[in-house]
């Protein structure tokens, strides 16, 4: 028998843009048959259960179990093993979500069985083709049947390229519904650094700066990860830092031989956080530099100012309306950055338009009534 929605998760940012979703289209007034999928694209056993249970997703009716690979591998071995999938459930139609080699893996063999495919944070572009993720967006967005989009410069995006503006649907940013629904839960900073051992002291509401890395752009390539270690050392003898640590990120800290560096400078390591971790770091650091996408919308979200170590942004709102600074991998930049923030308390800014905690409730709305058409 076949279902109305077979929902598709992969990799970490996945998993908090489809947890509000899933509660949305559950809900009575909308009623829809609706599973969910988990290509296995994130490696991290532990960070995807801990996803699960704090955000209160439902375990996956379905677990590809693909792990990690070359993007090629990776994106390949979804392919083969979601047809399979597809060929069972029979969906009316698939939703993928960002812009993860699962979102375009899935959806390439969805159109292909002339499977409708509805996409979440459509139209965002960096302008940047050498990024993985910017070929993901392009190309998903250029197959979906219905879009949805975070912001009004990624109307105009699709608009460009192409797509119908009736297929394409402004209705806000379901990132930040996760953030609302959560806020309340998060753990305090001084919890989740003295969980970490071997740490140095650590002082009830002390300031410090909180670091995200995981882009492979900037982790493996040793050169660009050493100028980046040794400015964040630098930054760190202003404000003390806490770096959970990506995996991926750790691996290569490890290769190169950089972790010295960070413990001599006194950098506060830690595990990679869970969400309601994350978020309490988020809402107590005097500043963030990051070179994750989603942590640029979260940051804005909270008013909390944001240093982007990359050249672009697929996220502009957050720049024009938001706490962010673009500045890019150069070492005198970010510290200009770091030491400005410091001295002016940072960029502030404002929660950009639809971002209000109803995204989610918006795109079941739509789904509802665009499923009844098929």
């Amino acid at each position: 028998m076949a279902i109305d929605i077979l929902c598709i998760v992969g990799a970490r940012p996945n998993f908090m843009k489809i947890a509000p979703i899933m509660e949305a289209m559950s809900n009575p007034a909308i009623n829809l048959d609706v599973q969910l999928l988990h290509t296995g694209q994130h490696y991290d056993q532990k960070m995807k259960d801990s996803f699960f249970d704090q955000l209160g997703i439902p375990e996956p009716d379905v677990d590809l179990g693909v792990g990690a690979g070359s993007h090629t591998e990776q994106t390949a071995n979804i392919m083969l093993k979601f047809e399979k999938t597809l060929d069972e459930l029979v969906p009316k139609a698939i939703l993928v979500v960002g812009d993860v080699n699962s979102t375009i893996a899935c959806a390439m063999v969805a159109v292909k069985k002339n499977v409708p495919i509805i996409h979440v944070e459509a139209g965002l572009r960096s302008g940047d083709r050498k990024m993985p993720e910017e070929i993901n967006r392009v190309l998903t967005d250029q197959i979906s049947d219905i879009l949805f989009t975070t912001e009004a410069d990624a109307v105009n995006n699709l608009t460009q390229e192409g797509i119908a503006k009736s297929r394409v649907h402004f209705t806000g940013n379901v990132m930040i519904d996760t953030l609302m629904n959560h806020a309340d839960r998060a753990v305090p900073v001084d919890d989740t650094v003295k969980k970490s051992l071997n740490q140095a002291a650590w002082e009830s509401g002390q300031k410090f700066g909180l670091v995200t890395l995981h882009r492979p752009s900037n982790v493996d390539d040793k050169d660009c990860l050493t100028r980046l270690i040794d400015v964040l050392v630098e930054v760190n003898s202003h404000l003390p830092l806490v770096f959970p640590v990506h995996p991926r990120t750790s691996s290569k800290l490890e290769e190169f031989g950089l972790v010295k560096k960070l413990d001599e400078a006194g950098i506060i390591r830690l595990p990679p956080a869970a969400y309601l971790e994350i978020l309490g770091l988020m809402k107590g650091a005097t500043m963030v530099l990051t070179d994750s996408g989603g942590i640029q919308e979260e940051t804005t979200a909270f008013g909390t100012p944001c240093i982007t170590l990359r050249e672009s942004t697929e996220r502009p709102v957050t720049v024009t309306e938001g706490t962010n600074t673009v500045v890019g991998t150069d070492p005198a930049k970010i510290l200009a950055a770091a030491l400005q923030t410091l001295e002016t308390g940072g960029k502030t800014g404002r929660r950009p338009e639809l971002w209000d905690g109803k995204a989610a409730v918006r795109i079941a709305e739509v789904l509802k009534k665009w499923l009844a058409t098929l």
